[in-house]
This record gives C-alpha cells, sequence and structure tokens, in this order.
C-alpha cells in the first residue's frame, strides 16, 4: 500500500474512533442527567457504528491481505529479499527528518492504538451508568418488614387496635403504626379464641387473648391471603386455594403453598394496645433463591 493511502485509511480510522469516543462519552452524560430514549439510541448507534468502521478500514487498509503462499524451498533468503527487508525495516525504524519513513508509520500505529484505547474507554464508561437503574442493593430488605418491637399495630386507617376491638372470629388487616400500606407489612390479625394459645412451641406468649397475626402475603406466589373460616381455623388464598392452619402456625395443608405464613408475635401493652414485640419470625412472602442470611 502507498504511504498516501496509508495515510488516508489512518485518517479515516481517527475519525471513526474519535466519534466513537464523543458519542460514547455524550451517551454517559446525558444519562447521568436524566436520559432521553430517542437521543441515547442515536448516540449508541454513532458510537457502536463508529467502531465498526475503524475495525473494517483497518483490516482492509492497514493489515496484509491474503492469501499467502510461499514454497517451502530455498529456505535461504535472496538479495533480493534481504534488500526489501532493510528497506521496510528503515521505512519503520529508522528515523528520517523530511521522509515518509517508519517515525511516521510508526506513530501512525502508536496514534490508532491510542484512539483505539479512548473509545474502548470511553464506551466502558458509558456502560457503567446503566448499572445505576438496577438500584441500591437490597441489604437485608428481603428479610425485614416495618414491623419492630414495640411496633403498635394499626388499622388501615390508622387507628390503634385495641385488644377488646375484635370479638372472637374477627380478623381484620393492620399494619405497624406509621406505615400504613407498606405491601411487605401487611398482615391478618384474628382473634381465634378468648384465651392465649400457643401455635407452636417457644411461641407461648405471641398470641395474648387469643389473637394471632400472620403475613398476608401468601407464601406461594405473593397473593393476598384474605379469607378466613373461623368455624374450621382456616386461611384460605383465593389466587390458588392454598389453605393454612390458624391454630397450628398456619402451616400450609392444602394447595400449592409449602411453607407457613410467618407469624408475628403481639403483645398487650399497659394501655390495652396491640403491639409487636419484634418483627415476622422468617421473611414474608414467596419462597426465593436461598432464605438462609
Amino acid at each position: 500500500m502507498s504511504v498516501s493511502a496509508e495515510q488516508r485509511a489512518t485518517r479515516h480510522i481517527a475519525v471513526a474512533l474519535g466519534l466513537t469516543t464523543a458519542s460514547a462519552l455524550g451517551l454517559a452524560v446525558l444519562y447521568a442527567l436524566g436520559g432521553q430514549s430517542q437521543l441515547e439510541g442515536i448516540l449508541l448507534a454513532l458510537a457502536l457504528g463508529g467502531l465498526g468502521y475503524a475495525f473494517v478500514v483497518a483490516a482492509r487498509r492497514l493489515l496484509p491481505q491474503g492469501p499467502f503462499t510461499e514454497d517451502r524451498e530455498p529456505l535461504a533468503s535472496s538479495e533480493a529479499d534481504l534488500e526489501g527487508f532493510g528497506s521496510d525495516f528503515d521505512r519503520l525504524y529508522q528515523d528520517a527528518e523530511g521522509e515518509e519513513g517508519s517515525g511516521q508509520a510508526l506513530a501512525r500505529r502508536r496514534f490508532l492504538l491510542r484512539m483505539f484505547g479512548a473509545a474502548v474507554g470511553a464506551m466502558g464508561l458509558a456502560a457503567l451508568f446503566p448499572i445505576a437503574s438496577l438500584g441500591p442493593r437490597p441489604g437485608d430488605a428481603l428479610f425485614e418488614t416495618k414491623w419492630r418491637k414495640g411496633s403498635r399495630v394499626v388499622d388501615e386507617q390508622g387507628k390503634p387496635v385495641k385488644a377488646g376491638d375484635l370479638k372472637v372470629g374477627g380478623v381484620l388487616t393492620v399494619f405497624p403504626e406509621g406505615w400504613v400500606g407498606a405491601a411487605d407489612s401487611q398482615t391478618l390479625l384474628i382473634r381465634a379464641t378468648d384465651h392465649a394459645i400457643t401455635t407452636r412451641p417457644g411461641r407461648e406468649d405471641w398470641s395474648p387473648r387469643g389473637y394471632v397475626a400472620y403475613s398476608k402475603i401468601c407464601t406461594h406466589a405473593g397473593c393476598p391471603v384474605g379469607l378466613y373460616q373461623h368455624s374450621i381455623q382456616r386461611l384460605l388464598c383465593p389466587c390458588h386455594q392454598s389453605t393454612f392452619e390458624v391454630l397450628t402456625g398456619a402451616t400450609p395443608v392444602f394447595g400449592p403453598a409449602t411453607r407457613a405464613l410467618p407469624q408475628l408475635p403481639l403483645m398487650v401493652d399497659e394501655n390495652g394496645d396491640l403491639r409487636a414485640q419484634h418483627d415476622f419470625d422468617q421473611p414474608v412472602g414467596p419462597g426465593f433463591w436461598n432464605r438462609e442470611r
């Protein structure tokens, strides 16, 4: 390839890589400022298009074009080969002021490598910004709700629930005070009996005066468990008919759910208000990949 043709190819590649760098940086800035879908698409297309064009030109104009064949014999280089090698070596590596030699040929290659590095770096920077769209790390959010030690039990209007508000067989959707409407904290409060009950060993003081509280979120698919059948002391999820035994810790007895509803330990304060002893005994909602911390 002639020197002028190589120079033209180098310019084309440099312009393409410059376009890629500018577009990728523009994409990163636009995304950081709030984004705009159409402009982001245009900038991404320009960045990728410029990079692709640079690769194509480099492959077709700067790299040796094959196919190449050479006889295995003789292995010794001829005088013409030696002279050609010397000429190429001089063109590539000797400093020749005022001449089109190595200095410029090698400089062009270094320049293109730097341009390529800048383009790839800008693309990498732009690719990092969408990670922010994934939001903050969940931390313990999958394991905890808004219920805390001493949280007062309130109804959907935010009114505190007292121990005498429900008759036996009554049921009410409740939340921790200050968090009415919190999806992960919605709870079914049931007056199953008129005396304290123990749903499972170790839960002797969780259900004062016959009150039990279970997460309203079904452990199968997350539907609201809203049907209470007092005559048989069972909760029913209307989505897939999972059924839970109220007096034995809401263990599943029918349907696709395989995990009991998490139970909220209750207590009655000196004013007769129902409060939570602490958060649910286990994570609420459908089972996910691994509930072990």
